[in-house]
């Protein structure tokens, strides 16, 4: 079925992010399968990852099909739009229809993005893993594609007004190795093994942004361990 939507959603985005003057360093893109399914997972630090994940394998040539929470299909403007590039919506108390509507998708040659900390992270660190997509892999028999982003907080995230004026933000963006999903293992594990990879990539992305605060109130966007004013995890926690 022709993509109606999707690829000038797409065009729309780099649009935009050319006339913002959005820097993206994008790295990795070749470790994105030419075809066939699998379950790219990434880190999750801003309300606009869903983007920059998916621009990842546009230079395969292939389209992310999202797993969101179902207000976001809600939504009068994103709503028709989500449904239209076939993200799939999730609903957190009833999530088994979600969990089947993307192994589906997997079985048919799909990418299926995922979130595995679930919400954003405040303190802009890695969360827990939730052991979803691994568990999607095993079933489906399809590798997981590791995605570090960084950056991305600084145009829109939790609890900070968004930033889509012209002020020539970096964004990078790290694609790493497909990881195994093997059905007669235990996804906790593999679930362990894919945090660590998605760590390795945003300490890699950390490394090479080539921004730096310009002064103590802006260094709200970057981790404690890396020196900034972001709250720590263990923070965020307390603060509920």
């Amino acid at each position: 079925m022709a993509e109606l939507v999707y690829p000038p959603v797409i065009g729309a985005a780099h649009t935009l992010f050319r006339a913002l003057d959005i820097r993206i360093d994008m790295k990795g893109t070749e470790n994105i399968p030419r075809k066939g399914g699998a379950v790219l997972v990434s880190n999750h630090i801003g309300y606009l990852d869903f983007i920059f994940a998916g621009l990842t394998a546009r230079p395969q040539k292939r389209l992310v099909r999202f797993m969101a929470k179902e207000s976001v299909f809600r939504h009068k403007v994103s709503g028709p739009l989500m449904r239209a590039m076939k993200h799939i919506p999730v609903d957190r108390k009833q999530g088994e229809a979600a969990y089947q509507h993307a192994l589906d998708s997997l079985r048919s040659g799909e990418i299926i993005g995922v979130f595995p900390e679930a919400t954003i992270s405040q303190s802009f660190t890695l969360k827990s893993f939730k052991s979803g997509a691994a568990r999607m892999a095993q079933e489906a028999g399809v590798p997981l594609i590791p995605v570090a982003l960084w950056g991305t907080q600084r145009l829109w995230t939790k609890g900070r007004p968004k930033d889509l004026k012209r002020s020539h933000i970096p964004v990078t963006m790290r694609v790493g190795e497909p990881l195994e999903a093997p059905a007669d293992q235990y996804a906790g594990a593999i679930t362990r093994r894919l945090r660590e990879r998605v760590q390795e990539l945003l300490d890699a992305a950390q490394a090479a942004y080539p921004a730096k605060p310009k002064g103590p109130e802006d260094s709200w966007w970057l981790p404690a361990h890396l020196g900034g004013t972001a709250p720590t995890a263990a923070q965020v926690k307390e603060a509920g």
